[in-house]
Parts: structure tokens; sequence; C-alpha cells
């Protein structure tokens, strides 16, 4: 059965973005860059609210000749995955290999897991709730930058509680850091 991840990049105090929606703060380095890539290796499908999906849609035609080598590996593997992007507002897509859900059936998405070849990441923290309240998540990747923003767009829940174990810890040289939980049931 393949797992279900969910790897945001936050602020030390839990938001993926700041009260005004900017991000810029959470952009990683090479270090971290390579760290998020290899993660995604072992992702075949990802599951995304359409705010990601606007933000990581860009992958499909940036120009990566001269970008250095984490860029491009990060483009080949957003080419290579498919993409499921839950959306109400959304009418068109603008990447290969997307299909766009209207709703977010947990169901389905069971099934999806127990059928996947390859692990199925979920990004962007709205879905990730969701995914988070109806049990389906089994790891988190937590990369924390070193800053704290204060208010914005939380990268966890506020009403729900888990038990986690954790599997792995990380400090990088740019002050993130990765904290690898698996979710206890």
């Amino acid at each position: 059965m393949a797992r279900l991840i969910y790897g945001p990049l936050a602020s030390l105090d839990g938001f993926v973005a700041d009260e005004n929606g900017n991000f810029d703060w959470a952009a990683p380095d090479d270090e971290v860059h390579a760290s998020v890539n290899d993660l995604q290796r072992s992702i075949g499908t990802f599951l995304l609210g359409r705010r990601m999906y606007e933000v990581l849609v860009a992958w499909e035609t940036m120009p990566t000749a001269g970008e250095p080598d984490v860029i491009r590996d990060f483009a080949e593997l957003w080419h290579a995955t498919d993409k499921v992007v839950f959306s109400k507002t959304l009418n068109s897509l603008s990447s290969e290999r997307t299909r766009i859900e209207t709703d977010f059936d947990p169901e389905s998405v069971r099934q999806m897991k127990a059928s996947a070849a390859k692990d199925i990441g979920v990004a962007g923290p709205h879905l990730a709730a969701e995914a988070f309240r109806a049990g389906l998540v089994d790891e988190v990747y937590m990369y924390l930058a070193p800053v704290i923003v204060g208010a914005g767009n939380r990268a966890l829940p506020e009403d729900l509680r888990l038990n986690l174990e954790l599997l792995h810890e990380r400090r990088f040289r740019s002050g993130f850091v990765l904290l690898h939980y698996r979710v206890l049931t």
C-alpha cells in the first residue's frame, strides 16, 4: 500500500505563507531543495489544492537550461508525476498528466493508496487538512525555515490532535530543519 505523505516548507511557527500570502522566506537553498527532491522521488501522484497547483504549475514550462542541478531535477520530477487538482473553480489545466476533481473524496483516495505503485503526496495545507481529518496521512516531512512570521496560512490544521512518531531529523546549514514523522493510529 502506498503512503500518503505531506511535506510542507513552513515557518518555525507553522505557517506556509505569511498574512500577506508571501512565502519567499521558505525558498529552499540547494541543500534543502535536494532533500525535497529526494522525497519527491518516491511520489507517483500529487494531490494538490488549487492554489498550490497554481504555484507549482510554473514547473511545467520553466526554462531550466543553465539552472542548478536541483532545479533541473525537480522539473523532471514534476513532469514525471501524475497530478490531481481539487478545485471547484479551476476550469482548465496547463500541465500534462493532470486531472481536476471538484470534491475531495476520502474513499477514492483510500482506493488510490491501495492500488498505487508509488507513494502519494498531498500538497497545500487546506487539502492536507481534509486528508488529516479523514485519517489518510501516513507521514509528515516538516521542513521548518528559520523564521517566525506571526500569522498567515497554517501548515497544519488547528483543531486536530494526532500522535506522531519521530522517524528522522536533519539540520541543514541554512538553518532549516527537517522533522520526519509517522502518523500513529
